[in-house]
């Protein structure tokens, strides 16, 4: 089908909020060990999180609502079905859909992203999107035909790298970001490759992954987590394996749907859905990181301070200007936040009373984000936008049609029912003989004869 170059919004808006979740590990044993106690309260039904100072009992906790709260016993399933299903649903209709994981290293973003490196219960949100997809084009009618296709990138140093690309050429090809009236925002020359089942699409993303400063050697220590999910990370103080780079799946569902079986026109839709795990959002001071590491370091809070700038710009509806641009990850998110896309946050906290000036920074940038608002539309060939609206106006046209034929119809009905009164009052008074006043004329005749 391949109708990316043509892809126009359809006029139909739906305006809504960044949904934001939290979510919290488990205290690690550690942690536990270390003296570390748990300062994170969570309460499900009550979508809220309560965080109490570590230093000062006395002082009140600090309480958060969110759209979705996750706590230490929440299942990758319940995540993915009860935040990001609807995000996928809605991206098989031909909308722009984006879940991204943001908090410190060691919190689960990988995890609750990209799951432990097995299947089944331990599957994070991208595999449980893979089988999403595909399960949904099993079940369509054979009047709708599918194609899929996968691209994967990383933001690393602030350069765009293709992972699908050969290994040797993504460590030397520098991908540009550039921008189309009609197809926005987009990486030039980055790989798309088209894909026809879960299967294949993990076996992909595992390739990826070989070539990913983010998730190398990341399931290697997988076995690890069991049921405590603590991301993927690197030689820093703050975990075994740091986070060092931003990583991007995304997947382009085009739907191509017959409407009229006579003569074979199709509707064509296209939605595109952004899978992201962000790099860690941890202070500097508690890296020790130097040299590589520390040039790292600078980068990743670049773009994670555009992103927290661009999240504040949305969030006050008086900032006269939204810095997309500042940072690689921003512009390309620039859709995901403010614009064309339904999108959500999985905000991921650790409940370590160490780590307490970390949490509450990542629950007031989730905070903030609430108040993003997206304005979503579905993307369809401009052609088929344009006989759409075609369609809607002949539609239109015969409602009126069929409202003017019924308003004179019941005209006409009442006409016909006065003609028909005039008419019996008139045989009425011929059956009744002759007025008063014609029998005086006929005497006056009379009387002059």
């Amino acid at each position: 089908m391949g109708i990316e170059p043509k892809v126009s919004a359809r006029q139909e808006e739906e305006e809504d909020h960044v949904k934001v979740a939290v979510r919290c590990r488990p205290l690690s044993q550690q942690e536990h060990q270390q003296g570390h106690r748990a300062i994170v309260q969570t309460d499900e039904h009550g979508k809220c999180v309560a965080v109490a100072h570590p230093d000062n009992q006395n002082q009140p906790q600090k309480c958060y609502l969110f759209d979705e709260l996750f706590g230490p016993n929440a299942t990758q399933a319940t995540v993915y079905n009860s935040l990001c299903r609807p995000i996928v649903e809605n991206v098989l209709r031909g909308y722009n859909g984006t879940i991204f994981a943001y908090g410190q290293t060691g919190t689960g973003k990988t995890y609750t992203m990209s799951g432990a490196g097995g299947e089944g219960q331990a599957d994070g949100v991208t595999q449980n999107a893979f089988a999403h997809i595909f399960d949904h084009i099993a079940k369509c009618h054979q009047d709708k035909r599918f194609l899929v296709r996968i691209s994967y990138m990383e933001i690393y140093n602030e350069e765009v790298r293709d992972l699908l690309a050969k290994q040797s050429a993504a460590g030397a090809q520098r991908l540009d970001i550039k921008e189309r009236a009609d197809i926005g925002v987009y990486v030039r020359d980055l790989l798309n490759v088209t894909v026809a089942s879960a299967e294949q699409c993990l076996r992909i993303m595992q390739l990826g992954n070989a070539n990913s400063q983010k998730i190398q050697n990341y399931y290697v220590f997988a076995h690890l987590f069991g049921q405590m999910f603590q991301g993927t990370r690197a030689g820093t103080n703050m975990n075994e394996q740091s986070s060092r780079s931003h990583a991007i799946f995304t997947m382009t569902v085009e739907c191509a749907e017959t409407v009229k079986a006579d003569d074979g026109r199709q509707l064509l839709t296209q939605g595109k859905l952004h899978l992201v795990d962000l790099a860690g959002s941890e202070r500097q001071s508690k890296t020790n990181a130097t040299g590589d590491r520390l040039k790292e370091a600078s980068k990743i809070n670049l773009s994670l301070s555009t992103l927290g700038n661009v999240i504040s710009a949305l969030a006050d509806a008086k900032s006269p200007h939204i810095p997309y641009r500042n940072s690689k990850l921003t512009r390309i998110l620039q859709d995901s936040l403010g614009g064309n896309s339904k999108t959500a946050m999985i905000a991921n906290i650790g409940p370590s009373s160490y780590n307490y000036e970390e949490t509450i920074s990542t629950l007031r940038y989730a905070c903030r984000a609430k108040q993003i608002r997206n304005i979503a539309r579905i993307n369809e060939d401009p052609k088929d936008a344009l006989l759409r609206r075609f369609q809607e106006e002949i539609e239109q046209l015969r409602k009126q049609l069929e409202e003017n034929a019924e308003a004179i119809s019941d005209t006409e009905a009442e006409n016909e029912t006065d003609d028909k009164k005039k008419n019996k009052t008139d045989e009425e008074e011929e059956a009744e003989g002759p007025t008063d006043g014609e029998q005086r004329k006929k005497q006056q005749q009379k009387q002059l004869e």
